[in-house]
C-alpha cells in the first residue's frame, strides 16, 4: 500500500464546510487502500488572531508563552478533522506535535526538529486509521512546546515523511502549481511540471511563497519527493524531486523569477577602520537573526569605506539601531537608507556559466529605464535590486526576453491568482526510490 504524507494549509481548512471539503478528499485515498498522514495548520486567520490576544494582555509577550498559545489554532483545526472524517466513517485520529513526540530545540518561535518518535503514527497506519497531526509545533526537551515558525507545516510534512519513509509527500493549497513568475503580475507565466530541489529551494528563499524554504532543503536531503497539488480541484500540480528526471523540455537557463516587493538597503558610509567592517557588522545582525540578502564594501580614493546591504522591510527597525550602533564604533560619517526598493531575482541552473544572462539582465532593464542599485549573481540565481515602482514592468520584460512567456494559457492557469498550485496525484513507485535513512529517528 502507498504511503502518502499530505499537508493542508490554514485556507484549505478555513471553514467547516472546507474542513468537511478535505475530509471527504482524504476519504477517496483511504478508501483506495491508501495510508495517509494528514498534516494540518491552524484555520485561515486564526494565528493572526492569537497574536492579537496576545498583544492585547502584554505589549511584548515572552516567546515560551506565544508558542503555547500559537500552538492551539492546530490542535483546533485536527480535532476538527478528525471529527469530519469520523462522522464519513473514515476512522482518524489526532495528535498534536508534543504528543508523538516531536522533539525540537529550546528556540522558540523558531525551532528545529532533532528527532520524531513515530510509533504512535505507525499503530494507528496499521490499525487503519488516518492520522491527523498538529503542524508546526513540536516540544523541546524540557516539555516546553515549542514552534516551527511561520510555514512550520510544511516542514512537518517533510519531516514525517522522511520518519516513515513515505512514498510522496503532497503539499495541498488554494492554487495549482509552481509558476515561472507570480501570475498576478506577469499573466504569461506558465506552470511548470516539474522543478528539481535546490531551484525550488532558491525561489523560495528569494521571495516566492510557494513552499517553506526549510521543507525544501529537508526533501532534497532525504530524498522526499514533494508535489504541490490543489486542494479542491484536479490537475498534474508541480512534483518538486532530484529522484526524477525533469521534463526534457529546453528553457534558456532560468526555471523562474522571483521578488520581494519591500526591500531595504541600508549604507554605512565612510567608515574609518581598514579592516574587520563586515565581521563587525554582520555578526550583530546575525545575533538579532536577520538575514543579509545583498551586500557590497567599497574603498574610496581616501581609503575610507562604504558598506551596504539589503534586509527585508521587517528588520529594518532592528538592522537601523545595530547600524548607528557600529556608526561610531567603526568611526564612520553617516548612515543612508532606501525603504523604497525591491529585489528580483533569477533562478535556475548553471547561470553563471551561462557568460550572456548577466549581461542580458542588465541589457534588459535599460531598455526600460530602471536602475540597478545592486547586482548578484551566483550558480543558480542573478538577484537585482531596483527601485520598487518599476518591479511590474521589470518581471515582465525579464519574464519575456528570456522566453517564459507561454504562447495560450493553461486551462489550470485560469483563474490563478498566486505563484503556488496544484492538482491530483501522480505516485512516484517506492520502488524506484534510492531512500536514505531517515533524518529524524525514533525517540
Amino acid at each position: 500500500m502507498t504511503l502518502i504524507v499530505q499537508k493542508f494549509g490554514g485556507t484549505s481548512v478555513g471553514s467547516i464546510d472546507r474542513i468537511q471539503a478535505v475530509a471527504e478528499k482524504i476519504a477517496t485515498f483511504q478508501q483506495r487502500g491508501d495510508r495517509l498522514v494528514v498534516v494540518v495548520s491552524a484555520m485561515a486567520g486564526e494565528t493572526d488572531r492569537l497574536l492579537e490576544l496576545a498583544a492585547l494582555c502584554q505589549k511584548n509577550p515572552g516567546a515560551r508563552e506565544s508558542d503555547l498559545l500559537l500552538s492551539t489554532g492546530e490542535q483546533v483545526a485536527i480535532a476538527l478533522l478528525a471529527m469530519a472524517l469520523g462522522e464519513i466513517g473514515c476512522p482518524a485520529v489526532s495528535y498534536c506535535g508534543w504528543q508523538l513526540p516531536i522533539i525540537t530545540d529550546a528556540n522558540h518561535t523558531n525551532a528545529r526538529i532533532r528527532s520524531i518518535d513515530d510509533r504512535l503514527l505507525r499503530t494507528a497506519l496499521a490499525a487503519g486509521k488516518v492520522v491527523v497531526v498538529a503542524g508546526y509545533q513540536g516540544v523541546d526537551e524540557e516539555g516546553n512546546i515549542t514552534t516551527l515558525g511561520r510555514g512550520g507545516s510544511d516542514i512537518t510534512a517533510v519531516a514525517l515523511a522522511s520518519s516513515l519513509g513515505a512514498d510522496e509527500c503532497q503539499i495541498y493549497t488554494d492554487v495549482a502549481g509552481v509558476y515561472t513568475c507570480d501570475p498576478r503580475v506577469v499573466e504569461r507565466a506558465q506552470r511548470l511540471d516539474a522543478i528539481s530541489c535546490q531551484e525550488m529551494s532558491e525561489l523560495a528563499s528569494q521571495g516566492a511563497h510557494v513552499l517553506q524554504g526549510r521543507s525544501v532543503e529537508l526533501a532534497s536531503r532525504y530524498s522526499v519527493p514533494l508535489r504541490v497539488l490543489h486542494s479542491f480541484d484536479r490537475g498534474p500540480g508541480t512534483l518538486i524531486s532530484d529522484l526524477e528526471p525533469l521534463p526534457t523540455k529546453e528553457r534558456p537557463g532560468l526555471s523562474g523569477i522571483a521578488f520581494v516587493r519591500s526591500a531595504v538597503q541600508i549604507a554605512i558610509r565612510g567608515i574609518a577602520a581598514a579592516s574587520g567592517i563586515a565581521a563587525a557588522l554582520l555578526r550583530p545582525l546575525g545575533r538579532a537573526n536577520i538575514t543579509v540578502d545583498m551586500m557590497t564594501q567599497n574603498v574610496a580614493a581616501d581609503q575610507t569605506t562604504d558598506f551596504i546591504f539589503v534586509v527585508q522591510a521587517s528588520d529594518f527597525d532592528k538592522a537601523m539601531n545595530i547600524a548607528d550602533r557600529a556608526q561610531q564604533r567603526l568611526q564612520a560619517d553617516c548612515i543612508a537608507s532606501d525603504i523604497s526598493l525591491c529585489k528580483i531575482s533569477l533562478v535556475g541552473m548553471g547561470l553563471r556559466s551561462c557568460a550572456d544572462m548577466t549581461t542580458k539582465t542588465v541589457e534588459v532593464l535599460a531598455a526600460e529605464g530602471v536602475e540597478i542599485r545592486m547586482i548578484a549573481a551566483s550558480e543558480t540565481k542573478i538577484s537585482v535590486v531596483v527601485q520598487e515602482d518599476c518591479l511590474e514592468r521589470s518581471l515582465r520584460s525579464l519574464h519575456t526576453a528570456f522566453g517564459l512567456d507561454i504562447e495560450t494559457a493553461h486551462a489550470d492557469f485560469r483563474g490563478q491568482r498566486s505563484l503556488v498550485a496544484g492538482g491530483a496525484l501522480s505516485s512516484i513507485c517506492a520502488s524506484s526510490q534510492d531512500r536514505s535513512i531517515p533524518p529524524f529517528g525514533r525517540g
